[in-house]
């Protein structure tokens, strides 16, 4: 792991454009050599249902920019660490077999739990 200062990210709505924000932020810290997670806390879970989709999908790759699912697998390839809330996936009624593959389901006291004392912590 990176000595660099670890950003935690809570995604805390089940707000496409905000989950997509938070993406980004982690895979721009990741380039920078700074580690990155991602925590989708209750509803927010719905958006890593697979096949993933979201409203703003189609407006994003019309200007060269990746959909949501392509911008998972990216922070995927990038390390960036993405857990989702075991809660949230019952909320959605969902079970871990409807996730994208390699996401950790968590709870929000194990997430925390596993922060640093020089974590960023940022909520979407």
């Amino acid at each position: 792991m990176s000595d660099m200062q670890r950003l935690s990210i809570i995604v805390a709505s089940r707000d496409g454009a905000r989950f997509y924000a938070a993406l980004e932020t982690g895979i721009a810290a990741a380039a920078l050599g700074r580690p990155a997670r991602l925590f989708l806390q209750g509803e927010a879970a719905a958006l890593l249902r697979t096949p993933v989709t979201f409203a703003g999908d189609s407006a994003r790759e019309a200007v060269g920019q990746p959909g949501l699912a392509a911008l998972i697998a990216e922070a995927m390839a990038m390390d960036v660490d993405l857990f989702v809330c075991q809660s949230g996936i019952a909320l959605a009624g969902m079970t871990a077999n409807d996730l994208v593959p390699q996401v950790r389901a968590a709870g929000l006291v194990s997430f925390l739990a596993d922060a640093r004392a020089d974590d960023r912590l940022l909520v979407y």
